[in-house]
């Protein structure tokens, strides 16, 4: 499309803009001709644009017009009534912004076209996102709308510094991707890293903010998530003043964040909206709560196989007397637990509405009965794979993660007993501290180095005692104090 080259005849310009769009019926040419003699000629696509913007915006001035004939620019600003036109001579910003919903304006002698922002196509309301809903707090959540997208993240930072750049990904869908940063705040070199990287990108289509995130994230093997994601506006604003960059895509209502560091795993937005006493009971909780997830099947084979005497009497003679008459193994009999586990998750997550949670509370309940009646599985190994289930719901950032490293976990301590668990455990940490996002690293505050710089970490202060940015990479205290407004 770069090598179209328009004319002055506007005949020409419509016979040349119906070859190009042949086949399509939602393409629509409307000519509209003024009192004296002014001859234009108007494109766009139906369902895509406000229809009222274009009759009286566009159509009705032009009808109406005394002049007999002009130039574009003098279409663009005297005759067409509407904020945003203008001549755009780049044949593929052109096209890019009429697929987008724009319309485009000819007039009979002039070869520039006049792009008309009518962008009419419905969208949803911004209501709260179901995965992140909060007890108390602001309520709205993005939509797969771009603009209004970027309108609530400005509505809530009234800073000057707040810069939003547009870039293109994907070469047949030419998605429009926003990189946001507050100037001043962040750090250039993160800027410039999540540029280059989103240049550089070679991909088809990106129809969604996953596309973006498995292509540029660090350690893109790792189940551990290097890039944070969110639907709320108020995150996102709360991310951008702690230094950090955000990635809004279009059609996508999932917002990128970077970087990310582990212990935001653990971090919910309730934390800021309830009192510090229950936001740090309650990251204590989902801490505790990734470990039980991971490390309690896993300990509990351990036991069971090569440890018994680190049992209590009576609590091992209660397994014990449970295990008799069961034909599996308690390592496979776990292993199978658990499978049955995430089969109802996912039979539950993909079944519409209500349904699928009945199915899952059902499904369990009635599945775990019958295989303790039947003998085919250990009423306590039952208990175990339910307390993994529930603490892994804790944790909804680490679900992945915590998927992998169960299993990993439960090899481990059925081949080597407690000594595996360990070592794996070992590993873990280990691959933790190798890991980066965006050149930070992955564990920055699991040992406290500045007091100064704890005060939102894995635990959270009070309000009256936070008086410097969230995220302690960067500036010190002088010029967190000294930055100009």
């Amino acid at each position: 499309m770069d090598k179209i080259t328009f004319s002055t005849d506007l005949e020409t310009n419509i016979r040349l803009m119906q070859a190009i769009f042949q086949g399509d019926n939602t393409f629509v040419v409307r000519r509209a001709v003024g009192h004296k003699g002014l001859s234009c000629a108007v494109f766009f696509f139906d369902g895509m644009v406000n229809s009222i913007a274009i009759n009286q915006s566009v159509i009705r001035p032009i009808v109406c017009s005394d002049c007999k004939r002009v130039s574009a620019d003098e279409l663009s600003q005297t005759i067409l009534q509407i904020n945003d036109s203008r001549v755009e001579t780049d044949a593929s910003k052109l096209f890019a912004s009429f697929l987008y919903g724009d319309s485009v304006v000819f007039t009979e002698g002039d070869a520039r076209p006049v792009v008309v922002n009518t962008k009419g196509f419905s969208v949803r309301s911004a209501s709260e996102p179901e995965n992140e809903r909060v007890l108390s707090g602001p309520r709205e959540g993005f939509t797969e709308c771009f603009m209004p997208n970027l309108a609530l993240i400005r509505r809530r930072l009234n800073d000057k510094r707040l810069k939003f750049t547009f870039l293109r990904a994907g070469r047949r869908t030419n998605t429009v991707v926003c990189l946001c940063y507050l100037s001043g705040v962040c750090e250039q070199k993160l800027v410039a890293h999540l540029r280059r990287k989103l240049e550089e990108l070679d991909i088809d289509s990106v129809l969604d903010a996953n596309y973006l995130a498995e292509r540029i994230r660090d350690h893109r093997w790792s189940p551990f998530p290097t890039l944070g994601t969110t639907e709320r506006p108020d995150v996102v604003a709360a991310r951008l003043l702690e230094g950090r960059c955000a990635l809004v895509v279009d059609g996508s209502p999932v917002v990128l964040t970077a970087p990310f560091l582990f212990q935001e795993c653990f971090q919910s937005n309730d934390d800021y909206y309830i009192s510090f006493l229950q936001a740090n009971l309650s990251r204590v909780l989902r801490v505790l709560g990734f470990f039980f997830t991971i490390a309690f099947p896993a300990v509990y084979v351990a036991l069971m196989l090569y440890h018994r005497e680190l049992v209590p009497a009576r609590l091992l003679f209660a397994v014990s007397a449970a295990q008799r008459g069961v034909p599996l193994p308690i390592g496979w009999e776990t292993l199978l637990l658990l499978l049955v586990l995430e089969a109802l998750k996912e039979a539950g997550a993909r079944t519409p509405g209500a349904m699928g949670q009945t199915m899952s509370i059902v499904g369990g309940l009635v599945l775990g009965q019958a295989a303790v009646s039947a003998r085919f599985a250990a009423a306590p190994t039952v208990i175990v794979v339910a307390i993994a289930g529930v603490t892994g719901l804790m944790v909804p950032k680490l679900q992945a993660a915590a998927l992998w490293l169960r299993f990993a976990l439960l090899a481990a301590a059925a081949a080597y007993g407690l000594y595996g668990v360990g070592l794996a455990l070992a590993l873990i940490l280990a691959w933790l501290c190798r890991m980066h996002s965006c050149s930070i690293p992955y564990l920055l505050n699991l040992v406290p180095r500045i007091r100064s710089e704890q005060e939102d970490a894995w635990l959270r202060s009070p309000w009256f005692f936070m008086r410097y940015d969230r995220f302690p990479v960067k500036r010190s205290r002088k010029s967190a104090k000294g930055d100009n407004p």
